[in-house]
């Protein structure tokens, strides 16, 4: 056994003329939290079909769990919650878990052992006998999730988990993502809230127009690209064209003269203050902020527009 759950290398999407996913090429090792970004028509959806087997690839090669894509037996080892799911509204929750836990051959006395317990973990045990149809949209996101937990799976994969959530919902799930990085359990999760992404992943991948462009860990990236806000006394048009030296976008807002420069790393702070006072500017404030990862996400994928 690897220790990758995922292993992509090459997958391409093609329909008809157009190319949904160009190159969707990534490693997830087991127990890691993968986030997966890319602004709206980027190929996100289209990856996830190819790697659960919903969509056969144009081209390229790819793995889950050590086995080819769509390998019948370790789909049973998989979870999956979509983003749009329809649940059968007239079942009880329980009822719900259970009929998916007879579509897994599970045994009765396993079901009622476990179902009982996924209530519980995601909030709903009291509500175990209330049909889906009364569940409002946060409630059927986390029974959802008790579906997608239900075969006790080696490789998860969640799309948008926290978008029907309130702040005590998305605490709830980040905990329970937590939880099972901690079984060794692999986490894929497509999300758009890039703030639960910071707080939950230990790796991102950027997808642009199907291609991954970039795969980093959350901690290189709070390590990169720090935002600079500089006051000194007499700012000038030849200040910023030499603060372009040290960093990207040096724009002075007139309102306060505060300057605003992003550097690509913090270990040129003492550089750009030398500089500035052997060029004999006053300097009255400096002023470091890391990026947050929806200025990276811009900075990476760009701000364009894609159809959805």
């Amino acid at each position: 056994m690897t220790e990758l759950a995922i292993d992509a290398r090459g997958l391409r999407k093609e329909f008809g003329e157009k190319v949904a996913v160009a190159d969707l090429t990534l490693q997830v090792p087991r127990g890691e939290v993968f986030g997966f970004l890319g602004p709206n028509g980027a190929g996100k959806t289209t990856s996830v079909k190819m790697l659960l087997g919903l969509t056969k690839p144009t081209a390229g090669v790819a793995t889950l769990l050590d086995r080819p894509l769509g390998d019948r037996a370790t789909r049973a080892k998989i979870g999956f919650l979509p983003e749009h799911f329809r649940f059968h509204e007239w079942l009880q929750a329980a009822e719900f878990l259970d009929l998916h836990g007879r579509l897994y051959r599970m045994s009765a006395a396993k079901r009622a052992t476990v179902i009982p317990d996924l209530l519980e973990l995601v909030g709903l045990g009291h509500r175990s006998q209330t049909r889906l149809s009364a569940f409002s949209k946060g409630m059927l996101q986390r029974i959802g999730l008790a579906q997608a937990l239900l075969n006790d799976p080696e490789l998860v994969f969640l799309d948008e988990p926290t978008s029907g959530l309130d702040p005590l919902g998305r605490r709830l799930v980040r905990d329970i993502i937590n939880g099972l990085r901690a079984e060794g359990t692999a986490v894929f999760l497509n999300s758009h809230l890039l703030s639960e992404i910071e707080l939950t992943c230990d790796r991102v991948a950027f997808i642009r127009e199907g291609t991954i462009v970039r795969v980093a860990s959350l901690q290189e990236l709070q390590q990169e690209n720090i935002r600079i806000t500089l006051r000194v006394g007499q700012p000038t048009e030849a200040l910023l064209a030499g603060l372009a030296h040290f960093g990207n976008g040096a724009q002075l807002e007139k309102a306060n003269g505060r300057i605003q420069l992003t550097l690509a790393d913090e270990s040129q702070i003492p550089q750009l203050v030398n500089w500035l006072v052997s060029q004999g500017h006053s300097l009255y404030e400096l002023s470091p902020q890391r990026l947050s990862l929806e200025d990276q996400f811009l900075q990476i994928v760009g701000d364009q527009m894609y159809d959805a």
